[in-house]
Protein backbone atom coordinates (compact mmCIF):
# COMPACT_ATOMS: atom_id res chain seq x y z
CA UNK A 1 0.00 0.00 0.00
CA UNK A 2 1.32 3.42 -0.95
CA UNK A 3 -0.09 6.29 1.12
CA UNK A 4 -0.49 9.31 -1.15
CA UNK A 5 -2.56 11.51 1.14
CA UNK A 6 -4.16 11.34 4.58
CA UNK A 7 -6.19 13.84 6.56
CA UNK A 8 -8.23 14.05 9.74
CA UNK A 9 -11.78 14.29 8.41
CA UNK A 10 -14.18 13.71 11.32
CA UNK A 11 -13.88 13.99 15.10
CA UNK A 12 -16.64 12.26 17.05
CA UNK A 13 -17.27 13.16 20.68
CA UNK A 14 -19.43 11.49 23.29
CA UNK A 15 -22.61 13.19 22.02
CA UNK A 16 -21.72 13.09 18.30
CA UNK A 17 -23.49 10.98 15.71
CA UNK A 18 -21.38 8.26 14.10
CA UNK A 19 -20.74 9.34 10.48
CA UNK A 20 -22.23 7.24 7.70
CA UNK A 21 -19.14 6.89 5.54
CA UNK A 22 -19.18 5.34 2.09
CA UNK A 23 -15.59 4.07 2.31
CA UNK A 24 -14.46 0.98 4.28
CA UNK A 25 -13.08 1.56 7.77
CA UNK A 26 -10.40 -0.10 9.90
CA UNK A 27 -10.33 0.70 13.61
CA UNK A 28 -7.41 0.89 16.03
CA UNK A 29 -8.11 0.04 19.68
CA UNK A 30 -5.83 -0.23 22.68
CA UNK A 31 -5.10 1.05 26.14
CA UNK A 32 -3.83 4.57 26.70
CA UNK A 33 -0.17 5.05 25.85
CA UNK A 34 0.12 1.80 23.86
CA UNK A 35 1.16 3.68 20.73
CA UNK A 36 -1.97 4.08 18.57
CA UNK A 37 -1.08 7.56 17.37
CA UNK A 38 2.51 6.51 16.66
CA UNK A 39 1.24 3.51 14.66
CA UNK A 40 -1.09 5.65 12.55
CA UNK A 41 1.65 8.23 11.94
CA UNK A 42 4.06 5.46 10.90
CA UNK A 43 1.50 3.99 8.49
CA UNK A 44 0.79 7.32 6.76
CA UNK A 45 4.44 8.49 6.83
CA UNK A 46 3.58 11.61 8.79
CA UNK A 47 5.16 12.71 12.05
CA UNK A 48 2.13 14.35 13.61
CA UNK A 49 -1.09 13.59 11.72
CA UNK A 50 -2.35 11.68 14.76
CA UNK A 51 -1.36 13.67 17.82
CA UNK A 52 0.59 11.84 20.49
CA UNK A 53 0.17 13.03 24.06
CA UNK A 54 2.36 12.98 27.14
CA UNK A 55 -0.88 12.63 29.10
CA UNK A 56 -2.36 9.14 28.65
CA UNK A 57 -6.13 9.14 28.50
CA UNK A 58 -6.33 12.60 26.97
CA UNK A 59 -7.93 11.49 23.71
CA UNK A 60 -11.68 11.47 24.31
CA UNK A 61 -12.90 11.29 20.73
CA UNK A 62 -13.16 8.87 17.83
CA UNK A 63 -11.01 10.27 15.04
CA UNK A 64 -11.61 9.37 11.39
CA UNK A 65 -8.61 9.73 9.05
CA UNK A 66 -9.34 9.65 5.32
CA UNK A 67 -6.48 7.80 3.61
CA UNK A 68 -6.06 7.98 -0.18
CA UNK A 69 -9.79 8.71 -0.51
CA UNK A 70 -10.29 4.94 -0.33
CA UNK A 71 -10.26 3.92 3.34
CA UNK A 72 -10.69 5.37 6.83
CA UNK A 73 -8.33 4.77 9.73
CA UNK A 74 -10.47 5.09 12.86
CA UNK A 75 -8.61 5.91 16.08
CA UNK A 76 -10.66 4.82 19.11
CA UNK A 77 -10.18 6.37 22.59
CA UNK A 78 -7.60 4.62 24.74
CA UNK A 79 -8.85 2.62 27.69
CA UNK A 80 -7.55 1.57 31.09
CA UNK A 81 -5.93 4.79 32.30
CA UNK A 82 -6.23 4.78 36.09
CA UNK A 83 -6.44 8.55 36.62
CA UNK A 84 -9.54 8.92 34.44
CA UNK A 85 -12.79 9.00 36.41
CA UNK A 86 -15.21 6.07 36.33
CA UNK A 87 -17.83 8.32 34.71
CA UNK A 88 -15.53 9.19 31.80
CA UNK A 89 -14.49 5.55 31.38
CA UNK A 90 -18.16 4.57 31.12
CA UNK A 91 -18.83 7.31 28.55
CA UNK A 92 -15.82 6.20 26.48
CA UNK A 93 -17.00 2.60 26.66
CA UNK A 94 -20.48 3.53 25.45
CA UNK A 95 -19.01 5.66 22.66
CA UNK A 96 -16.82 2.80 21.40
CA UNK A 97 -19.65 0.28 21.77
CA UNK A 98 -21.94 2.61 19.84
CA UNK A 99 -19.38 2.84 17.05
CA UNK A 100 -18.74 -0.92 16.82
CA UNK A 101 -22.45 -1.70 16.71
CA UNK A 102 -23.65 1.10 14.43
CA UNK A 103 -21.01 1.53 11.78
CA UNK A 104 -21.76 -0.33 8.57
CA UNK A 105 -18.34 0.13 7.03
CA UNK A 106 -16.00 -1.37 9.63
CA UNK A 107 -14.02 -4.19 8.04
CA UNK A 108 -11.17 -4.83 10.49
CA UNK A 109 -10.24 -4.06 14.09
CA UNK A 110 -6.58 -3.81 15.09
CA UNK A 111 -6.06 -4.29 18.82
CA UNK A 112 -2.76 -2.87 20.07
CA UNK A 113 -0.97 -4.61 22.93
CA UNK A 114 2.42 -3.61 24.40
CA UNK A 115 4.66 -6.57 23.51
CA UNK A 116 6.77 -6.05 26.64
CA UNK A 117 4.02 -6.91 29.11
CA UNK A 118 1.35 -9.52 29.65
CA UNK A 119 -2.07 -8.31 28.45
CA UNK A 120 -4.05 -6.56 31.17
CA UNK A 121 -7.57 -7.44 32.22
CA UNK A 122 -8.80 -4.49 30.14
CA UNK A 123 -6.94 -5.89 27.12
CA UNK A 124 -8.62 -9.28 27.58
CA UNK A 125 -12.04 -7.68 27.99
CA UNK A 126 -11.55 -5.64 24.80
CA UNK A 127 -10.34 -8.68 22.84
CA UNK A 128 -13.36 -10.74 23.91
CA UNK A 129 -15.71 -7.81 23.32
CA UNK A 130 -14.45 -7.24 19.77
CA UNK A 131 -14.99 -10.92 18.98
CA UNK A 132 -18.47 -10.90 20.49
CA UNK A 133 -19.33 -8.01 18.18
CA UNK A 134 -18.51 -10.23 15.21
CA UNK A 135 -14.97 -9.15 14.35
CA UNK A 136 -11.74 -11.15 14.25
CA UNK A 137 -9.16 -8.70 15.63
CA UNK A 138 -5.58 -8.56 14.41
CA UNK A 139 -3.22 -7.98 17.35
CA UNK A 140 -0.51 -5.38 16.82
CA UNK A 141 2.22 -6.07 19.41
CA UNK A 142 3.71 -2.58 19.71
CA UNK A 143 7.11 -1.34 20.89
CA UNK A 144 8.96 -4.40 19.61
CA UNK A 145 12.15 -2.33 19.38
CA UNK A 146 12.17 -2.19 23.19
CA UNK A 147 13.06 -5.88 23.53
CA UNK A 148 15.79 -8.05 22.00
CA UNK A 149 14.89 -9.52 18.63
CA UNK A 150 15.63 -12.98 20.00
CA UNK A 151 12.87 -12.47 22.59
CA UNK A 152 10.13 -11.35 20.18
CA UNK A 153 8.55 -14.77 19.54
CA UNK A 154 8.61 -15.57 23.25
CA UNK A 155 6.71 -12.34 23.94
CA UNK A 156 4.28 -13.00 21.08
CA UNK A 157 3.44 -16.32 22.75
CA UNK A 158 2.98 -14.48 26.05
CA UNK A 159 0.54 -12.03 24.43
CA UNK A 160 -1.40 -14.87 22.77
CA UNK A 161 -1.66 -16.82 26.02
CA UNK A 162 -2.59 -13.73 28.01
CA UNK A 163 -5.48 -12.93 25.67
CA UNK A 164 -6.59 -16.54 25.45
CA UNK A 165 -6.29 -16.17 21.67
CA UNK A 166 -6.32 -19.18 19.39
CA UNK A 167 -4.16 -19.87 16.36
CA UNK A 168 -6.72 -18.08 14.18
CA UNK A 169 -5.77 -14.72 15.77
CA UNK A 170 -2.92 -13.04 13.93
CA UNK A 171 -0.29 -11.24 16.04
CA UNK A 172 2.10 -8.82 14.33
CA UNK A 173 5.13 -7.41 16.18
CA UNK A 174 5.40 -3.70 15.37
CA UNK A 175 7.76 -0.81 16.04
CA UNK A 176 7.02 2.82 15.19
CA UNK A 177 10.76 3.46 15.49
CA UNK A 178 12.12 0.77 13.13
CA UNK A 179 8.87 0.32 11.14
CA UNK A 180 8.99 -3.45 11.79
CA UNK A 181 5.59 -4.88 10.88
CA UNK A 182 4.47 -1.96 8.71
CA UNK A 183 4.69 -3.88 5.44
CA UNK A 184 2.61 -6.72 6.92
CA UNK A 185 -0.10 -4.22 7.91
CA UNK A 186 0.02 -2.66 4.43
CA UNK A 187 -0.46 -6.14 2.95
CA UNK A 188 -3.54 -6.73 5.13
CA UNK A 189 -4.97 -3.38 4.02
CA UNK A 190 -4.26 -4.17 0.36
CA UNK A 191 -6.05 -7.51 0.72
CA UNK A 192 -9.01 -5.80 2.36
CA UNK A 193 -9.28 -3.19 -0.40
CA UNK A 194 -8.92 -5.87 -3.10
CA UNK A 195 -11.79 -7.75 -1.47
CA UNK A 196 -13.89 -4.59 -1.43
CA UNK A 197 -13.21 -4.00 -5.12
CA UNK A 198 -14.14 -7.60 -5.97
CA UNK A 199 -17.43 -7.26 -4.04
CA UNK A 200 -18.25 -4.02 -5.88
CA UNK A 201 -17.53 -5.66 -9.23
CA UNK A 202 -19.74 -8.59 -8.33
CA UNK A 203 -22.59 -6.31 -7.31
CA UNK A 204 -22.23 -4.33 -10.53
CA UNK A 205 -22.37 -7.53 -12.60
CA UNK A 206 -25.51 -8.66 -10.78
CA UNK A 207 -27.24 -5.40 -11.63
CA UNK A 208 -26.47 -5.63 -15.36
Amino acid sequence: MIIKNASLETVCGITSKIPENALPEVAFAGKSNVGKSSLINALVNRKALARTSSQPGKTQTINFYNVNQEIYFVDLPGYGYAKVSVEIKEKWGKMVENYLRRTKQLRQVFLLIDIRHEPSENDRIMYDWIRKNGYQPVIIATKSDKINRSQIQKHVKMVRAGLGAGADTRILPFSAETKQGREEIYQLLDELLAGEAACEQGEASDQE
